[in-house]
């Protein structure tokens, strides 16, 4: 595998690479230098039948003890250039930023230009290439508001610029939950001018909702979708299971969409926690809970 993938970390463990600090080993773990270093590999996997699987921040997700077959790709170390590329529309700017670009770190560097758009970036901790698969968003807006396109590897074709109505954006959805072998190297956006300082500002504000709203201790990030016309984090606390824990993950006393692993937490514990939550809101409520979390890997 190392001979196929120069570079790539053999056996490693994917704990270290995910926000829940849970997950076994790749069999092949390569955190490309560059967008082509991805591309490169890509298609090798895809000549040579290497099956793969794509990180970018390591939130979002729950890998599973087993590990994951295979080569991973984490784009979330170098794929993190940012370019501001002319008129975006309505006298504002393309915004062009490469897959493992974090969503906070381009909230503030656009708001610092100026350009409007991506202040509800700041709360979503995950990379560019997952807010694109996710169709992420958070206080009141996401990212289909201002996603113009994504760059897609796709089996077969190679580099594909997708166009924000190709990738059928939906509440958390996107046309790559259906073609999982699809992967996002790139994403443009077209923003707006605004003020810097009162973009800043806003982000500020939000970033202080987030932090006091939000357990310190490692966690997905939510856990669950929100229910038609409620919040997940209120039905679960109204189900009384704040506090509720299978072996070292828990359900997190301040936020109770967050499901926290207190340090020595498995898959199987935040998924049989996850059961109980669903199950619980179900019987005592009659609401159905959706996983927002992607689970990968072998049991």
């Amino acid at each position: 595998m190392q001979t196929l993938f120069p570079g790539a970390k053999l056996d490693e463990p994917l704990r270290r690479y995910t926000a829940w600090k849970i997950g076994g080993p790749a069999d092949a773990l390569l955190e490309p230098d560059s967008a082509g270093e991805a591309e490169r590999a890509l298609a090798d996997a895809e000549e040579n039948g290497v099956p793969v699987t794509v990180l970018g921040g390591g939130t979002n997700v729950l890998v599973r003890d087993g590990g994951i077959r295979g080569l991973v790709i984490r784009l979330g170390k170098q794929l993190t250039g940012v370019e501001f590329d002319g008129p975006g529309g309505e006298g504002g700017q393309s915004v062009i930023a490469e897959a493992g670009v974090l969503y906070p770190v381009l909230a503030n560097k656009t708001a610092a230009r100026g350009l409007a758009g991506l202040e509800f970036a700041t709360g979503i901790p995950g990379s560019v290439g997952g807010a694109v698969y996710m169709n992420a968003g958070a206080y009141g807006s996401e990212t289909r508001n201002v996603l113009v396109w994504a760059d897609v590897y796709r089996p077969g074709e190679g580099v594909v610029r997708m166009r924000n109505a190709e990738l059928d954006l939906g509440y958390r959805h996107s046309i790559l939950h259906e073609r999982p072998d699809w992967t996002v190297l790139r994403a443009g956006y077209g923003l707006t001018p605004g003020d810097a300082e009162d973009l800043q500002a806003r982000i500020r504000e939000y970033r202080g909702q987030r932090m006091s709203g939000s357990p310190s201790k490692p966690s997905c990030g939510s856990t669950f979708k929100r229910p038609e016309g409620d919040y997940p984090g209120r039905v679960i606390e109204a189900a009384g299971l704040k506090g509720t824990r299978v072996g070292d993950v828990e359900i997190s006393s301040v936020h109770a969409n967050y499901l926290v692993n207190l340090g020595g937490g498995s898959s199987e514990d935040a998924l049989e926690l996850m059961r109980i939550a669903r199950e619980t809101v179900k019987e005592r409520l009659g609401i159905e809970l959706e996983p927002e979390v992607r689970v990968i890997g072998e049991p």
